[in-house]
């Protein structure tokens, strides 16, 4: 089939086909949940109103990722640049903790990871893919310069050469290869909390209990149960407070105090940003059963847990994850919609 003689509905086939990995790469490039499912929109209007112009010197998937590329490059010269709260402020002593919210474009969001990581029967690819949603790897990015950033994700995370990625930029493949070196630099330069994170896929066994001991220690609200999962050095945030703790102490110590309405939440396990995750449901003192409060987002390292990342805009994070915006009470778990 050439471009002369697609129908509308072949088009539309043939570019919906390519829908999640083009939001995983705007994903990767922006931040933003939100901004890359409008900006694979973008991609796919501009597509389809430019169709007849499509040449075929490339290949379909290459020319949407030109768009795509376009995109977010043009979106990105607002210089707008996705944070996590360690990236703003210092760790703060729970005796000084406060909570300041700041406006939701300051933030690196999640993302189910169905919506981003495409279908693959390769488990070296599966891994490449989960790992470069990873929260720590996303804030790494983000310390990029916009064109470095499509580089790297092209060369490193796609496995594009590049000479590909060259066409694509418009620019040489000595440009691309300098720019995919500084970016390197960047990186290695840089120590992400999170990026020790190891989680298998599928999780092993020890994984799974310790996720399932998280989820005793979080639902019975088992301070003591919750210290022996914590490394000591673990991290907890809650955007959009710009408030982060460290350490066992103070995590446990803000749960009892400022987040003691916490106790009695039901826990359903999501999967997002190829980690393992948790949306928390909190107990509705005015409807009964349990209302949203939390995705939440766990990094694991060496059997403990090292990060416990904690979203708290449900009215926009549920719907993204296709969960019910209220559990009955005697429901103790629900299945994530498709």
């Amino acid at each position: 089939m050439t471009n002369g003689t697609a129908t509308p509905t072949d088009l539309d086939t043939r570019l919906e086909a390519h829908r999640t990995e083009l939001t995983g790469y705007c994903y990767r490039m922006l931040g933003s949940s939100f901004e890359a499912e409008d900006a694979v929109q973008d991609t796919m209007i501009r597509a389809w109103r430019s169709y007849d112009k499509f040449e075929g010197r490339s290949s379909l998937r290459s020319w949407l990722y030109r768009i795509a590329t376009n995109v977010c490059l043009d979106t990105l010269t607002a210089g707008n640049k996705r944070a996590r709260p360690m990236d703003l402020t210092e760790s703060t002593p729970l005796a000084q903790a406060a909570l300041t919210p700041r406006p939701d474009n300051t933030w690196l969001e999640p993302m189910p990871d169905a919506r981003v990581l495409p279908t693959t029967d390769d488990p070296a690819e599966a891994a490449i893919a989960k790992e470069s949603v990873r929260l720590a790897f996303m804030a790494a990015l983000q310390q990029l310069p916009a064109k470095q950033r499509a580089v790297l994700i092209l060369r490193e995370v796609l496995a594009w050469k590049a000479s590909e990625v060259a066409e694509l930029l418009g620019t040489s493949v000595a440009s691309v290869n300098s720019a995919l070196q500084r970016a390197r630099a960047t990186l290695a330069e840089r120590k992400e909390p999170g990026a020790d994170a190891t989680v298998s896929d599928p999780l092993d066994e020890d994984q799974q209990k310790l996720l399932d001991r998280y989820v005793a220690a979080f639902e019975g609200y088992d301070m003591s149960a919750l210290t022996a999962l914590l490394h000591e050095d673990a991290v907890m945030t809650m955007p959009p407070f710009d408030l982060w703790l460290t350490g066992v102490g103070d995590i446990t110590g803000f749960m009892t105090t400022l987040g003691a309405p916490c106790a009695g939440s039901r826990l359903v396990p999501v999967q997002v940003n190829g980690l393992p995750g948790f949306a928390q449901y909190k107990p509705d003192p005015e409807k009964g059963g349990f209302s949203p409060w939390a995705v939440q987002v766990l990094e694991i390292s060496d059997g403990r847990i090292t990060g416990f990342h904690c979203f708290l805009d449900t009215q926009r994070w549920f719907p993204l994850f296709d969960l019910p915006l209220h559990l009955e009470a005697e429901t103790d778990q629900v299945e994530q919609g498709a």
